[in-house]
């Protein structure tokens, strides 16, 4: 176990001590500039969503992928989307000292975080892992973020030993000045993924102005 990563007792701890998703989607909303210094400095820049990517306008209630049990609580572990090729650990990240979605340490670009605000993924609810687009050195774990397309699958392992597999159903660039957090974070009912990076335009002043985010929800487990 590494020095960062509490054991599973206290992971449950902090899990019942969780805040009501609609306080924390407020916290995020106001405060989201997750990993806002990406640098942005290189010839082509990351991919953005195409239009026709945009999540569908009915809740995921109303679409069938199937019929998945939603999984109980578990820490996640790694990070597999294949039509990008990440193949990352995961670490837990909570809220910074400023209220914004803290993010993996930037010096690692192939890592993502679990925000722990939230359900862990396959859990009924909507589970959000974050990381870096780009740092100091290039490309970093969620570059290729915007190419994605929906049907896509992200599969995350956790440490139960489960694998739960999400289908995509739309991605999206949020101005971070006007993040739909309700929309973006609110649970559907149902077990739910986000996985979310930096993107728009980029200005050395401020960094990315928007954020990209995949939407997807719990197809398989495995």
């Amino acid at each position: 176990m590494s020095a960062f990563e509490p054991d599973e007792a206290e992971w449950e701890a902090r899990r019942k001590k969780r805040a009501p998703w609609g306080v924390i989607a407020l916290v995020l909303l106001t405060g989201l500039a997750l990993i806002r210094n990406g640098s942005g400095e290189f010839d082509v820049g990351p991919p953005q969503p195409a239009g026709a990517a945009a999540a569908d306008s009915r809740t995921p209630g109303d679409i069938t992928v199937g019929a998945v049990r939603p999984l109980p609580y578990a820490v996640p572990d790694r990070v597999v989307i294949p039509g990008i090729q990440v193949d990352a650990p995961v670490i837990p990240v909570g809220l910074d000292a400023e209220g914004w979605v803290d993010a993996p340490p930037p010096q690692d670009p192939n890592l993502a975080g679990w925000f722990t605000g939230a359900v862990s993924p396959g859990e009924k609810g909507t589970a959000v892992v974050v990381g870096h687009v780009d740092n100091a050195q290039g490309p970093a774990v969620f570059y290729g973020l915007g190419a994605l397309k929906k049907g896509n699958r992200v599969e995350v392992a956790r440490k139960d030993g489960r694998t739960a597999v999400f289908e995509i159903y739309g991605i999206e660039v949020f101005a971070k000045n006007d993040f739909p957090g309700d929309r973006v974070y609110a649970s559907k009912g149902a077990a739910e993924l986000r996985v979310i990076t930096c993107g728009g335009g980029f200005s050395k002043q401020n960094g990315y102005d928007g954020n990209v985010v995949v939407f997807a929800r719990l197809a398989e487990v495995r």
